[in-house]
């Protein structure tokens, strides 16, 4: 079943989608878990392109317990949350396998860092090409079209191909994931 872009497996009662099922929205972030009357209900996973998931309980199309779980496997805490809070700067993998030798320098949470194409930005969802201001997954596919203000943002934030060391250090795993 295809609905303007949408796509749904599952089974189907009075027209709608009903019980166990997946439904892929346009961006290809996907829903797998409980349909009712053609509303999420129940246990279910939002999988986004970026590898992070959203696990929850759903009444009627509203999460209302859930919880979001980074691409690297970091779950988020709403409440004493101590990632990145301004005094302990480290990358989750920092933090799980310790830090690159002395020397290097760790610019994004994905080791080794995906291959930056030249004249291009990684900008944390995949690349930028400031040429023809396309934002493509890392696979290649065509995710977005910069405005002004992302542009900007990107140029002067993200790493840029020609600032990428040529050498490959591999991530010591001294301490073992939390």
């Amino acid at each position: 079943m295809e609905l303007i872009g949408n796509r749904y497996k599952g089974k189907i009662k009075n027209g709608r989608m009903e019980g166990d099922g997946e439904y892929t929205f346009p961006t290809d972030t996907k829903y797998v878990g409980e349909i009712k009357d053609g509303k999420f209900h129940g246990k279910g996973v939002l999988y986004f392109t970026n590898g992070s998931q959203y696990k929850a309980t759903w009444e009627e199309g509203i999460a209302i317990d859930g919880t979001f779980i980074f691409p690297d496997g970091l779950v988020y805490r709403n409440k004493n949350w101590d990632y990145c809070d301004g005094y302990d700067r480290r990358f989750y993998t920092e933090r799980c396998y310790g830090f690159i030798p002395p020397g290097e320098t760790q610019l994004t949470n994905v080791h080794p860092p995906p291959l930056i194409p030249d004249g291009c930005y990684d900008c944390a969802d995949g690349f930028y090409d400031p040429k023809i201001r396309v934002i493509t997954t890392y696979s290649g596919e065509f995710l977005r079209n910069a405005d002004d203000n992302e542009h900007e943002w990107i140029v002067s934030t993200c790493r840029r191909a020609w600032d990428v060391p040529l050498t490959d250090i591999p991530l010591q795993t001294s301490c073992k994931q939390i």
